[in-house]
């Protein structure tokens, strides 16, 4: 048992670095593809939930959009 899970863990430094690569940035896209899903949930739920005019909607997401701008800025 001792000396499959030691296989396992030989095989996986034996990967190439691209692949290891590779999967970090998968990784990293589905996590940060989560959290833009539950930030345009919170959004739709304030602008479904009536207490918002189209005005005031409209405003929400710019100032999402703004965050998201400097997100972005912040990573490169």
């Amino acid at each position: 048992m001792e000396l499959n899970k030691t296989k396992e863990i030989n095989e996986f430094y034996e990967q190439p670095l691209d692949v290891m690569l590779r999967d970090v940035r998968l990784d990293e896209r589905r996590n940060r593809a989560e959290l833009m899903a539950s930030r345009l949930n919170v959004l739709a739920w304030k602008i479904s939930s009536g207490e918002l005019n189209h005005v005031e909607a409209a405003e929400l997401l710019r100032e999402e959009s703004v965050k998201i701008q400097h997100q972005a800025q912040e990573l490169h």
